[in-house]
């Protein structure tokens, strides 16, 4: 997206709705503009009537006017900066808001691609930067411009040929700034890049801060920080210096032309071309003008680095989505809940291998199927595709003989319910956390799930009971405790499809007793699908299906694959020995 393109679609998506406030911003702008250079226009009158001609009828109206200006000034720039103030605030409001909608809406294997703490990055980092392009980019754009435009008239009337050699300064200010602004974007996609490495690092870092003490990898995790920050230091360090190398142009700039004019107007003078009452007045004016024209030269390093961080942004927000509803997509009706895989073909990527090869298998409606195989079979893959997480390749999955392709995916989604074994939890009450499912759910009816998920017991002895915060993701909770909760929060919504990915590993005998419990009671009459390490959780499965690198090898039940089956009764004595 080339930058006039980006600037546009901020434009019409972001500020173009805030046009009132931009042009009362704007209006304050030329208020702004008049009083600065009528401060330093008053000069002339000042220095001529009441230092030169000793006139004492101006010796309290000059400096009251002067009051007068710099007072319209500072309250003009006040309420100017407050409504872009304003007008920022929305605009990254409306950025993050739109950037999460599309987040949240993606595809699951979108999410998969990017680690958290890019998006992250991209939240804080880069909207940040087009929120300054949009609002103190914009003020400053429109309050520097007037300012200078204003002087340079004041300049003019005081004497043209000084004003002639004083715009010398712009074009070589506006060449420096544009070659500094080429690097400051490089600079900033650079820094960016950093920041969502940084980012990442600390999400993981929080996240598996016990694995690093039990490693005693404190020292190799500081180091490893350490490496992070000081990366991080360096392309600050670039981009601030970047930034204030513009002072000392300017400074340098500023001096050799105050030089020049004090050389040339004392010739002036000389000659009686210009009186001492024009050269202060004039000398003010250009002193004034030095602010904005300082400004105006760092204005495109602002502006690279807000188009490098929208170039980042805008195709986040504009995010297609694969797996979406077809046109004319119609609800899904559960009779049995019968669900059949016809002639699956399934790869993450174009580029990677199948994971799923021709898969063909069918599971009873209101019956329980479980799924066995070794890791990385494909048996996750299978359940994930039944609610659309992922987009088959090739082949047909049906329910109840709908097309899942052809039914609206909230319908489709709302007859399903997952328990797996990396239970999500909310830092939230556990009450809010069971009702996640269900937000109309009554009290009492989670009261209800949580006695049949056998959790009620132990949620009765936290201190707060049902209203307890169980930290991230439950970390305040067991394993086991955290299970239960996911299981209550599947019952409330009383999906007739239950998907249980690994719902019973990892747990000790007398928990997984009470689980299983939980879950006989949240699958009876419902169309079940199991993945189990254990074999021992799935021996009374209707059906077992044999998963074995992405094909179906075998099905039966328990009785049968032990007859027939060499690999199913391998994984089953192996488990009898242990």
């Amino acid at each position: 997206m080339k930058k006039i393109e980006i600037l546009k679609r901020l434009y019409k998506d972001y500020t173009k709705k805030y046009l009132n406030k931009i042009i009362l911003s704007s209006i304050f702008s030329i208020i702004v503009a008049g009083s600065t250079s009528a401060i330093a226009w008053l000069l002339d009158p000042a220095i001529k009537k009441i230092f030169l001609e000793k006139d004492q009828s101006l010796l309290l109206l000059i400096p009251l006017l002067i009051i007068l200006a710099f007072s319209a000034k500072g309250i003009s720039l006040y309420v100017a900066k407050v409504l872009m103030i304003h007008v920022g605030e929305e605009v990254k409001k409306k950025l993050q808001f739109d950037m999460l909608t599309s987040l949240i809406n993606a595809d699951t294997q979108f999410i998969d691609q990017k680690h958290s703490g890019k998006f992250i990055s991209n939240l804080t980092y880069d909207v940040q930067h087009i929120t300054n392009l949009l609002s103190t980019a914009i003020l400053n754009f429109v309050k520097d411009s007037l300012t200078l435009i204003g002087l340079l008239v004041v300049m003019f009337v005081q004497n043209w040929k000084l004003a002639m050699i004083s715009l010398i300064m712009i074009p070589l200010a506006s060449f420096a700034a544009r070659t500094l602004g080429k690097r400051m974007g490089k600079a900033a996609t650079q820094a960016q890049e950093k920041s969502g490495f940084f980012t990442t690092y600390l999400v993981e870092l929080f996240k598996n801060h016990k694995i690093a003490k039990i490693f005693q990898k404190e020292n190799f995790e500081i180091n490893r920080a350490d490496t992070h920050l000081v990366e991080l230091m360096e392309k600050s360090k670039k981009i601030s210096t970047l930034l204030v190398r513009m002072s000392p142009i300017m400074e340098v700039l500023t001096g050799i032309m105050i030089a020049i004019l004090i050389y040339y107007s004392g010739k002036l003078i000389v000659n009686n071309e210009i009186a001492v009452n024009n050269f202060f007045s004039f000398l003010a004016a250009m002193m004034l003008a030095y602010q904005p024209v300082r400004s105006l030269s760092t204005l495109n390093m602002v502006v690279s680095q807000g188009i490098s961080a929208a170039s980042r942004i805008l195709p986040i927000v504009d995010t297609v989505n694969t797996i979406k509803n077809v046109k004319n997509a119609k609800k899904l009706e559960i009779s049995e809940g019968t669900i059949s895989f016809k002639d699956i073909f399934f790869s993450y990527g174009e580029s990677e291998t199948e994971v799923l090869k021709g898969i063909n298998l069918e599971f009873k409606g209101g019956k329980m199927t479980a799924l066995v195989g070794h890791s990385g079979s494909g048996k996750s893959t299978i359940l994930n595709l039944i609610p659309r997480f992922y987009q088959i390749s090739k082949g047909d999955i049906k329910i109840d003989n709908q097309g899942i392709n052809d039914v609206t995916i909230q319908s489709l989604r709302e007859k399903i319910s997952l328990v797996s074994q990396e239970t999500t939890l909310f830092d939230d009450t556990i009450l809010n956390n069971i009702k996640y499912a269900n937000e109309n759910a009554t009290n009492e009816e989670i009261f209800e799930v949580a006695k049949l998920s056998n959790a009620h017991e132990f949620i009765e002895k936290l201190p707060n009971k049902y209203e307890t915060i169980i930290g991230e993701n439950g970390l305040r909770l067991s394993g086991g405790e955290k299970q239960r909760i996911s299981i209550a929060r599947a019952m409330i919504k009383k999906s007739p499809i239950i998907l249980l990915d690994e719902a019973t590993s990892s747990l000790d005998s007398e928990t997984e007793a009470k689980i299983q419990e939980a879950l006989n009671t949240l699958t009876k009459n419902k169309t079940t699908i199991v993945i189990a390490h254990r074999l021992s959780t799935v021996l009374n499965s209707n059906n077992i299906y044999l998963v074995d690198s992405g094909k179906i090898i075998e099905h039966g039940n328990h009785e049968d694959l032990l007859a027939k089956s060499k690999l199913y009764k391998n994984f089953y004595e192996k488990q009898i020995r242990k």
